[in-house]
C-alpha cells in the first residue's frame, strides 16, 4: 500500500500543483494531515483514509461537467498503479461522499473512514486558510467580492448549489458558516471551532470596513 500511496501522490502533486483555484496540490496536502491528524484520535483505516484525501478533488464537480468524472478518473489512476477492484471501489465510495451539496442537502457518509476524509477538506474551507481559498475561487469565477443587494440562498439541492454565482461573501453563509455543526467527528468538530471563529471576527471587520 505505501508504495501505491507514494505513487499516487507524486501524480497528484504533478497534476495540481498549478491549480489557481484554492483546489491545488497543497490543498490536498492539508487535508491528507488533517485526515492523518483525525485519524490519530477517531481510528479508521489510515492508508485508506490517506489514499482518499490525496484523491478527493479528483473529477470534482467544480471542474467537471460529467456526473461520474470521479468515478472514471478515480479509476483510471488507481487501475494504472495496479489497485485492486476493492480497494478502488472502497475510495470512490469515500470520495462520492466528501463533497458539500448545499445548505439543506444531507451529505450521508457510510463509513469512518469517509467521515474523518469529509472533516479533513471541511476543515481546510474555514478559517484563515478557508477565507483565503474561498477569495481565491471567486476571483477565478470573476465573482464579486460582495453585493449588499444580493442575500444569501439556502440553496435546496445539489444542482442549485453548483450551478449559484452569487458573491463571495454569500458563500460564508451558504456553506463556509454551516460547516462547524456538519463536522462528523467529534475531533473534526473541535478542531473546526477556533476556525468558525476567526470567519465570524472577519466578517464582521468586514461589514465594518465596508460601513453596512
Amino acid at each position: 500500500m505505501q508504495k501505491l500511496i507514494a505513487k499516487v501522490t507524486d501524480q497528484i502533486k504533478h497534476e495540481f500543483e498549478d491549480e489557481g483555484t484554492g483546489h491545488d496540490w497543497w490543498h490536498i496536502h492539508r487535508v491528507v494531515n488533517n485526515a492523518l491528524l483525525i485519524a490519530n484520535i477517531e481510528g479508521g483505516e489510515k492508508d485508506l483514509i490517506k489514499l482518499s484525501a490525496l484523491l478527493h478533488d479528483v473529477g470534482d464537480h467544480k471542474f467537471h461537467k460529467e456526473e461520474n468524472a470521479a468515478e472514471i478518473l478515480i479509476t483510471q489512476i488507481l487501475t494504472r498503479f495496479e489497485a485492486n477492484n476493492e480497494l478502488i471501489k472502497r475510495v470512490i465510495q469515500i470520495v462520492s461522499e466528501v463533497s458539500f451539496k448545499g445548505a439543506n442537502t444531507t451529505t450521508r457518509t457510510s463509513s469512518l473512514e469517509a467521515k474523518i476524509v469529509q472533516d479533513a477538506d471541511r476543515l481546510d474551507a474555514i478559517g484563515a486558510i478557508g477565507i483565503a481559498r474561498a477569495f481565491a475561487y471567486g476571483g477565478n469565477k470573476n465573482r464579486l467580492l460582495f453585493h449588499p443587494e444580493q442575500p444569501p440562498k439556502n440553496h435546496k439541492d445539489f444542482n442549485a448549489y453548483k450551478t449559484d454565482n452569487g458573491h463571495t461573501i454569500n458563500h460564508f453563509y451558504e456553506k463556509l458558516l454551516l460547516l462547524k455543526d456538519r463536522m462528523q467527528t467529534k475531533t473534526g468538530r473541535k478542531l473546526a471551532e477556533e476556525r468558525h471563529v476567526y470567519m465570524e471576527t472577519f466578517l464582521e471587520q468586514f461589514y465594518s470596513e465596508w460601513g453596512v
